[in-house]
């Protein structure tokens, strides 16, 4: 892992994954170390991930300030990596951006704030709570897998938990979790199990904490007029954040462009990694034309 000091001085860290032009890669969760994003799907074949642990997250350290932990605080580590990158020398004048999740709030608050620094946005199973979105499709999605061997405990485990005390509902989650992805086999049991091991609940509380002084009128100001292009990608099979908000988020954008993927779940390159660079690697080459 490689690190840097952010603008408030507290040490983050990140790594770099596979060959080409950097792509900087905000991970979600909230508050979930960055390593779970793996190689985009085998993505890092022709691009550098730079892969960021968020404050308080996997290797990065926890802020003296805990409202620096809010997401749209979370920008300011964006453009503090950028800095620091281009400190070292790369060419990061204008970056590509991928965000996952709740990553793509911070990435939409980044654009917003630095327009100019983007030369190509990437959101993938975005969070539309900016837009103010319910997920309304997002029960459909879960209904829609009614078949599956799985579904019977999973269905009881999602009812169980708005009213489960806290020490049951980690153990509720991980039933849910065949809800995330468009299948359910050994190899997305495996990026699953990794979740414990890689979430912070500090990171994750904050990330959320008195968002009431995000001001999304604004935010969407900016973003209607940005010129750069903008891919949202979504998963037909996701029951975590729904095919809606893919959709109303890309309406934010002048230049975007949305795809869903209809085999997929929440975390679209674990389920169909060809589907995924198929849709995002050519998005990207043609930005650097």
């Amino acid at each position: 892992m490689s690190s840097f000091v952010s603008y408030d001085g507290t040490r983050l860290a990140y790594d770099l994954v596979g060959n080409g032009p950097l792509l900087l890669c905000l991970p979600g969760g909230p508050g979930r170390a960055s390593a779970y994003l793996e190689d985009l799907g085998g993505l890092a074949k022709e691009r550098t991930l730079v892969r960021l642990d968020a404050r308080a997250t996997g290797h990065s350290e926890v802020p003296a300030d805990p409202a620096s932990l809010r997401f749209d605080r979370l920008a300011r580590d964006v453009e503090a990596l950028r800095a620091h990158l281009a400190a070292d020398g790369a060419d990061v004048e204008r970056i590509d951006l991928l965000a996952h999740s709740a990553g793509c709030l911070v990435a939409q608050v980044y654009a917003a704030s630095s327009p100019e620094r983007l030369r190509s946005l990437v959101l993938v199973t975005p969070s539309d709570r900016l837009q103010g979105g319910c997920r309304a499709d997002v029960e459909a999605i879960r209904r829609s897998r009614a078949q599956e061997p799985w579904y019977p405990d999973a269905a009881e485990a999602h009812a169980a938990l708005s009213d489960a005390p806290p020490g049951q509902q980690q153990a509720l989650v991980r039933a849910t979790r065949p809800f995330f992805y468009g299948r359910w086999d050994e190899r997305t049991r495996a990026h699953a199990a990794t979740a414990d091991g890689q979430s912070s609940k500090r990171a994750e509380l904050g990330f959320g904490a008195g968002t009431t002084g995000v001001d999304a009128a604004a935010v969407r100001e900016v973003l209607q007029r940005s010129a750069f292009p903008v891919l949202v990608v979504g998963g037909g099979r996701d029951a975590l954040t729904g095919v809606a908000s893919v959709h109303t988020v890309a309406s934010w954008f002048p230049a975007a462009r949305a795809e869903v993927l209809p085999r997929a779940g929440h975390f679209p390159w674990v389920d169909e990694p060809e589907a995924f660079r198929a849709a995002v690697a050519p998005f990207l080459a043609a930005a650097a034309a």
